[in-house]
């Protein structure tokens, strides 16, 4: 079945890609916008109400994605260490520094880059606006005015695990060195103690089991994940002229790459799987509001309001490319490869969350 999946899929990958990462994108955006998950939202709610219902949902998600990721590698789907999460580079600063920048961000910018996205699909004109200048710092830390400074700094901190023996920096690999067993052990070691421990903390509360939105919002978004790793992983062809990332939901890179293809679409073809799914997410949120009947415009309130997203939107863009990703693309995608980057940005991006939060409480207190 997987195999015939497969010859289908690499007939025609970028086809293939473009249509279903569109769908993608659109399950997800639908999911977010009418469940109203979002990450930061889900730490001021543990802050300010003591609420813990959005952050485990979460929290499911994640485990519905490491449980998929580790079906989709055990069915031959896809070799998760061909990923950019699991690389041998370990840029540990990058991703706590980019970590810390991005949870600030989605504070003063008003949510991160999903919900963002999302409250664009809903008429939001001020998300759209964060949308470009996210684009344009993502752009300008990874080739613009930036890149010289990112390198200098943050390349002579990156460890490479491939010179002291390690193929991945996945945990298991990493607690399988240190504790003399083999990486196979290790990674299925540290994926069933993860994830009982993410559905016991999930589950143990009576107000989310009795939740159907928060457990819609769990499952559906971890499984959209899933689905975007199948796809890619479908699409690997290494004889192909433009060989498919192995790649799920991001969508820090892909919403510079989207205003590049809206500027170039003539030269580059048909729209990558970062495209596809931001435009699907739009989409997706863009038909949840007129369901729900809750499309409408709405922008800054005044010029301390656009500055405020102004620059939590500059940190989000640098912040994402520093990091290697955001609350979906860290926050889950890569932490379901069980990549030791990944968890580390994603603990980072829940400290800046509380950071920016308090710091906002402050601000708003002292005006």
């Amino acid at each position: 079945m997987i195999e015939t999946l497969r010859e289908i899929v690499v007939e025609a990958p970028n086809y293939y890609v473009a249509w279903f990462g569109l769908l993608i994108g659109f399950v997800f955006g639908y999911i977010v916008y009418r469940t109203n998950f979002c990450t930061m939202g889900s730490i001021s709610d543990i802050l300010s109400f003591g609420d813990y219902r959005r952050f485990r949902s979460w929290m499911l998600a994640i485990a519905v994605a490491m449980l998929g990721v580790a079906a989709l590698q055990g069915a031959g789907v896809a070799d998760m260490a061909n990923s950019m999460y699991l690389s041998t580079n370990f840029g540990w600063l990058g991703n706590v520094v980019g970590g810390l920048m991005f949870g600030v961000g989605m504070v003063f910018g008003g949510g991160c880059v999903s919900k963002n996205i999302v409250r664009a699909g809903g008429g939001d004109l001020r998300s759209l606006i964060n949308l470009v200048v996210i684009g344009l710092f993502a752009y300008i830390t990874i080739g613009g005015l930036l890149a010289a400074t990112r390198v200098m700094i943050f390349s002579p901190m990156t460890v490479n695990l491939a010179d002291r023996g390690f193929e991945t920096q996945g945990v298991g690999e990493l607690l399988a060195s240190a504790v003399g067993m083999d990486a196979a052990t290790g990674t299925t070691i540290v994926l069933v103690l993860v994830v009982a421990g993410l559905l016991a903390f999930a589950f143990k509360d009576g107000g989310f089991r009795s939740s159907p939105l928060h457990l819609i919002a769990g499952v559906g978004i971890g499984l959209t994940v899933v689905a975007g790793w199948m796809l890619t992983g479908l699409a690997q062809d290494d004889f192909a002229d433009q060989p498919v990332a192995l790649i799920s939901l991001s969508y820090v890179r892909p919403t510079g790459d989207t205003l590049d293809y809206v500027m170039r679409y003539s030269a580059l073809g048909l729209p990558g799987f970062g495209v596809v799914t931001l435009v699907g997410a739009l989409l997706g949120a863009f038909v949840g509001s007129v369901m729900g009947r809750k499309f409408h415009f709405a922008t800054y309130s005044d010029s301390s309001d656009t500055l405020r997203n102004m620059a939590g939107s500059a940190l989000m863009g640098v912040g994402g490319v520093l990091a290697l990703g955001c609350t979906v693309g860290q926050g889950l995608t890569g932490v379901s490869t069980l990549a030791a980057g990944s968890f580390l940005a994603t603990i980072s991006i829940i400290a800046g969350g509380v950071i920016g939060i308090k710091s906002m409480e402050w601000i708003l207190m002292r005006d």
